[in-house]
């Protein structure tokens, strides 16, 4: 698969063929991580719960965070949700289930407008922006004040005129916005096939398909939601940073960026 639309892309670097536009949830995963580590003695984090919806993308990234918090040392506490539509333990309930250092949010829209006051300082607060709609995740004003959101797609004001190409390409032939950055991926990625199949000519073959994205992927202008995509060998994945952000306002999607590109 050329730049499938997955969130939690397998990790395994031995594809040869299956390439992505991003580590969707993972990156996330390894940025808060990060994060969490290198907070330094006088914010040293001992104990993190996260809250995530069973069989969602979010169990996946919950998991790799995981991993990584508690090879060193850090206490990881997990809040399993039902899945969509099962009866088991709320939201609220969740967010009541006892203290931590840090709380970790892998969940959607529809959660985050349900949420209610977040747990008391010093507590940092982490919030998945893939999953939760990027800088349309509804959260609650008491959330905005405090809340981090990983970003790992460029910055709204940066990416406009990349967009807005296959915004317009949508517009002229009335096809319905139903989710812009899943369909703006859709359009980069049939562009990048039919361009890289076109410099190919007459030499249709997988492996050169793969070779030629390596060497030609890194000088394409027009990279829609993402500031710079690059692949070389050995590599599956074309945009590796992320940014933090924040929430300017109490309501809306004005949102300002919290960190530089950060490659994890």
């Amino acid at each position: 698969c050329l730049f499938p639309n997955v969130e939690a892309p397998p990790t395994a670097e031995s594809d040869f063929y299956t390439v992505y536009l991003s580590r969707g949830v993972l990156l996330e995963a390894n940025l808060i991580g990060n994060e969490l580590l290198a907070a330094g003695d006088k914010r040293a984090v001992r104990t993190v719960r996260q809250i995530y919806r069973r069989g969602d993308n979010g169990e996946v990234a919950a998991q790799a965070l995981a991993v990584q918090l508690q090879a060193q040392g850090v206490t990881v506490l997990d809040q399993k949700l039902p899945a969509a539509g099962k009866s088991g333990e709320t939201l609220a309930q969740a967010l009541r289930s006892g203290a931590a250092d840090a709380w970790v949010l892998w969940l959607r829209s529809n959660d985050l407008a349900t949420l209610g006051e977040p747990p008391p300082e010093p507590a940092r607060l982490f919030v998945s922006g893939l999953l939760g709609g990027l800088e349309q995740a509804p959260l609650p004003g008491s959330w905005r004040e405090r809340a981090r959101l990983t970003y790992p797609v460029d910055l709204p004001d940066k990416r406009v005129v990349r967009v807005d190409y296959p915004l317009g390409w949508f517009r002229l032939r009335h096809v319905e916005l139903v989710d812009a950055r899943v369909q703006a991926d859709t359009y980069l990625a049939c562009g990048i096939l039919s361009e890289t199949l076109h410099h190919m000519a007459d030499i249709i073959s997988p492996e050169y398909l793969v070779e030629q994205l390596e060497e030609t992927l890194e000088h394409r202008i027009l990279t829609g939601y993402y500031p710079r995509l690059s692949l070389a060998p050995g590599q599956t994945v074309g945009s590796k940073g992320a940014y933090w952000v924040r929430f300017v306002d109490a309501t809306g999607p004005r949102i300002v960026a919290d960190s530089s590109w950060i490659v994890p």
